[in-house]
């Protein structure tokens, strides 16, 4: 460190070691996948389809920049966030680049939009629809992530159950899928199944880890 520089600026180059490790699509990967529970090395590997050597390096950068924890258990490396607030910080960046950068836009049209042209269900508009009475939340994670943590009140269908599970689907109300994130696309399958099977259904608007942001931020 430069002890030349003024406070301010030490403080600066700081924030920007924060910034920096979230600089790499691989990392912002890494740390969604995080938002859903903690997670050994090998399993978050193969969450993010990457090479354990490679999750490593990144998870180094990772915990270097203050955005990651670890722990041993006998052989095996434990990760996971270092604070609830990590997944407000990205979908603020996503929220810049989704207003400003025009590849966003392009790649949300065609890839996401395409799939699910409907209005996705807002935060407070699913908490006001499940006070009433009005909705079903299906979680269509895997159970391991559900039992990390999940929407109150959600009832866990992974994707691939749900063809078995329709059965125990209410057909009088409007069901509500979520999962990792907004571009999770588990979510979009399971709305697009729902709908041919003839239920009413939309997505959240987002995944779990900003629902748990969200209310964190409220308590």
């Amino acid at each position: 460190m430069n002890d030349t520089l003024s406070p301010k600026k030490r403080l600066f180059e700081q924030f920007a070691r924060v910034a920096k490790s979230l600089a790499s699509a691989n990392r912002l990967e890494i740390l969604e996948a995080l938002a859903q529970g903690e997670r050994s090395v090998e399993i978050l590997a193969t969450a993010v389809g990457m090479s354990m050597a490679n999750t490593s390096h990144h998870l180094h950068i990772l915990r270097d920049g203050g955005m990651v924890r670890s722990r041993k258990d006998g052989l095996q490396v434990f990760y996971r966030l270092s604070d609830d607030q990590i997944p407000a910080v990205i979908a603020a960046v996503r929220g810049v680049a989704e207003r400003h950068l025009a590849e966003v836009e392009n790649i949300a049209r065609t890839h996401f939009e395409s799939l699910d042209n409907l209005q996705p269900v807002r935060r407070d508009e699913l908490m006001k629809m499940a006070a009433a009475g009005e909705v079903t939340v299906i979680d269509v994670r895997p159970s391991s992530e559900f039992d990390a943590g999940h929407v109150d009140g959600a009832i866990n269908i992974p994707l691939d159950d749900l063809p078995q599970r329709l059965i125990d689907l209410p057909r009088t109300q409007e069901i509500v899928a979520y999962c990792r994130g907004p571009y999770c696309m588990l979510a979009f399958e399971a709305v697009a199944k729902l709908r041919e099977e003839g239920f009413k259904a939309r997505r959240l608007e987002d995944g779990y880890p900003e629902w748990k942001a969200k209310q964190s931020s409220a308590a």
